[in-house]
Parts: structure tokens; C-alpha cells; sequence
């Protein structure tokens, strides 16, 4: 069980934001809509704001629920529930539907975490390092950056590209996941990707930016990440990403 969570979410333009940040006592829920190109159909009358909504309550019922599932498992019936919820004027087969990035935590004896798409599960860990925990394969699709739409679309959710949770439930057994002694963690950051540069484009390290969850908290850091992106620009893609940032303290 935490001793203390601390969130911040700030959207990235005017369009809504498109984060969910999800917590119970002992878990935490961050959830990053994957937002469709412009033009793209996909076969679905709902947005991805719909999509991040449903699936976050449908985890957060089975983490509250407490019944011993792996969080693979409890992602893989929550994206059975959001689908089954779609209704019947929807293609789910169409690859472009509505989908998300997925980062769970779990405190018990056991801290436990789950990450599916490119959102970062971080803990601060009682010797004063940090391991950071993120799904790379986004980054290792064929030829490299810059992707093409076709390409993305083609192997996303596919074997050898990369996996986000949609309407494909079996996405779920693609997740990362692992568990560390709780004993050995002082607190976990999870971060979507739009705080996430700090470290992969503007050099911080993730010891810096836990002590910072830690001792200025959520806004701070993503303060931190929006004076950057203002003075240096983006590496790629989007000046300014839906940024959300939680910090778990555990109670040691």
C-alpha cells in the first residue's frame, strides 16, 4: 500500500486531454490515448477519450476488485470489457480503433508493475539509484525514424512491432512486467511520454526527475518539461505532448 500519491496531467494544445491517471490505495492507472493521424478512419464512432475513460474504469473495478489476478490478466479482461462496450457499430478488426499506452503499479509485500506502449513506470530505490522500466519497441520498427502511417498501421499490434491496448485483448500478454521487494523502493514514478523526454531528449537523468516527484512534486516536473520544450524545441513530432507525472511514496 502507498503511503502518499501525488498526480499532475496537463494537455498538450487545446484539444482535451487525452491522459487518465486512475489511483487506489495500494495501485496506480496511467493511461496515453494514442491520438489517430488527421484523415485516418478508424472504423469506430468513438473517440480515443472514450476509449482512455472506459478502459481506466474497467482496470481500476478489477484492481479495486483485489482478487489475485496478475495485472496482465486484469488488463486483458479490462480491454474484453471496453470492447464488449463499443457495441456493434464499431470495426474493431479496423487496426487504426481507438488504443492507449498502458502503465500500472501494484503495492503489496511486492511492488508489481505493468507497461504496455511507450509510458515509464520508475522506482526510487532505497540505495538512491532508479530503475526505470519502459516498452521500447515503438523505437525499433523497421528502418527507423521517421515512420511512415503505413507502416505504424501495419505493425501495430502485430508480432515484431509493437503493442497498445485497443481492441485486441491478447495485447495484454505482450505488456512489461516484473515486481522488486517493496522493502528495497522508496516510491514510483509513472510518467507518460510527454514527460518522459526529460530523460530521453533533454538529458536528465531518472534519478533527478524521481527527487523531484519526490521533493517538488508532480507540477514541478512537468513545469520542467514545458520550459524545455519552450527553449529547445522537441527532438521530433509535437512542441507540446498531453504530459501526466505520479508519484507513490511508500511507507517506509
Amino acid at each position: 500500500m502507498f503511503a502518499e500519491i501525488t498526480y499532475a496531467t496537463r494537455p498538450g494544445s487545446e484539444r482535451p486531454n487525452e491522459d487518465l491517471v486512475i489511483a487506489g490505495p495500494s495501485w496506480i492507472v496511467v493511461l496515453d490515448g494514442a491520438t489517430a493521424a488527421a484523415g485516418v478512419d478508424s472504423g469506430c464512432v468513438h473517440d480515443v477519450a472514450w476509449l482512455v475513460g472506459r478502459l481506466g474504469g474497467a482496470l481500476a473495478a478489477r484492481l479495486a476488485a483485489d482478487d489475485g489476478a496478475s495485472l496482465a490478466a486484469v488488463l486483458e479482461s479490462a480491454i474484453e470489457v471496453t470492447g464488449a462496450a463499443h457495441g456493434g457499430a464499431c470495426d474493431l478488426g479496423n487496426p487504426d480503433s481507438p488504443s492507449a499506452t498502458v502503465a500500472l503499479v501494484r503495492a503489496r509485500a511486492r511492488v508489481e508493475y505493468l507497461v504496455l506502449g511507450d509510458s515509464t513506470v520508475a522506482f526510487a530505490r532505497a540505495d538512491g539509484t532508479a530503475l526505470a522500466v519502459s516498452d521500447d519497441r515503438l523505437e525499433r520498427l523497421p528502418g527507423g525514424r521517421p515512420y511512415s502511417l503505413e507502416l505504424v498501421r501495419r505493425m501495430r499490434n502485430a508480432p515484431g512491432g509493437f503493442w497498445v491496448a485497443g481492441a485486441r485483448p491478447e495485447a495484454a500478454r505482450q505488456s512489461v512486467t516484473g515486481e522488486l521487494d517493496a522493502r528495497d523502493v522508496r516510491g514510483v514514478g509513472v510518467c507518460t511520454d510527454g514527460v518522459t523526454r526529460l530523460c530521453d531528449w533533454y538529458g536528465w537523468s531518472w534519478e533527478c526527475l524521481l527527487d523531484v516527484l519526490a521533493g517538488r512534486g508532480p507540477q514541478a516536473v512537468i513545469g520542467a518539461v514545458r520550459e524545455l520544450e519552450a527553449a529547445r524545441g522537441p527532438a521530433r513530432g509535437k512542441r507540446h505532448d498531453d504530459a501526466t507525472a505520479v508519484w507513490g511514496r511508500l511507507p517506509h
